[in-house]
């Protein structure tokens, strides 16, 4: 897969570390629910990149569109708490893949969530469908054999 591939190594988990920005807060001054989405989503493309890859090359015949997502909230997140995604791969078949979340604060759970990404086709002008997922992509990922964080 030309363009996914920047350099091939194999993972099955990451930690992304970062602050809550001022935009990401409600008027009650905590991170909006729809916020550790994306904060799940940037893990998720940062593991990509570890694994030597690019999620979204431009001109990939492929795509990852997400097919189920979900969240649980422990604590709330405020401007500038710094905090880590723990990301890992909880399940891989030959067209998709599913991660589990856990976003920790001073070593307390704020939140834990789920996403799973279907592997398809990506050509202009026809409809997407369902493929195997791309052997160059396939081989840098694999289940993590420990579970998610339990701060």
């Amino acid at each position: 897969m030309e363009g996914f591939l920047l350099k091939q190594t194999v993972i099955s988990e990451f930690c992304l570390t970062r602050r809550v920005q001022f935009y990401e807060t409600d008027a009650a001054g905590i991170v909006h629910f729809s916020v550790f989405f994306r904060y799940m989503e940037e893990a998720e493309h940062a593991m990509w990149r570890a694994a030597g890859l690019n999620i979204a090359h431009q001109d990939a015949q492929v795509g990852f569109p997400r097919v189920a997502a979900g969240f649980e909230f422990f604590k709330p997140l405020r401007f500038p708490d710094e905090f880590e995604v723990h990301l890992q791969i909880t399940r891989k078949s030959t067209k998709s893949l599913s991660y589990s979340a856990t976003i920790v604060k001073n070593g307390q759970t704020a939140a834990r969530g789920t996403l799973s990404v279907a592997c398809v086709s990506s050509c202009p002008g026809k409809p997407m469908r369902g493929i195997s997922i791309p052997s160059e992509i396939a081989d840098c990922f694999e289940v993590a054999t420990t579970e998610g964080t339990k701060a």
